[in-house]
């Protein structure tokens, strides 16, 4: 009677960790762009509810209160003048859009989009 071989070949187990390695890799590299954009998110979305009973000063204020916060969340990808300010009635909408290249592997890289918009209220 013949014996058939079970179970994983020590290449097809290689081969396997080589890819579960790629994508962890890509994963570390990714991180901290991702971090980060959850920063901007959470600083727009305090901008938010801080200004909850109206901004007074229009943009120039609400670009100074993200100035301050952008400074103190150690944001670098964006900055207070990247960011898109527009009235529409009695709110300012508040765009962060901004886009991040991360390198990867030899010429091969990430080109992440990011884009948040709350509506802050007016006076």
């Amino acid at each position: 009677m013949k014996q058939h071989q079970r179970g994983k070949t020590f290449f097809g187990t290689l081969i396997l960790v080589a890819f579960v390695g790629l994508f962890v890799f890509a994963g570390i590299k990714l991180a901290p762009a991702y971090l980060e954009y959850m920063k901007v998110a959470r600083v727009l979305e305090d901008l938010k509810s801080q200004a909850a009973g109206g901004v007074a000063g229009g943009p120039q204020a609400i670009r100074s209160a993200l100035a301050k916060r952008f400074d103190i969340e150690m944001v670098n990808s964006i900055g207070p003048r990247d960011v898109e300010i527009t009235r529409e009635g009695d709110v300012f909408n508040v765009r962060a859009a901004y886009s991040r290249e991360e390198k990867f592997v030899a010429n091969v890289s990430f080109l992440l989009h990011f884009d948040k918009t709350v509506a802050v209220p007016a006076t």
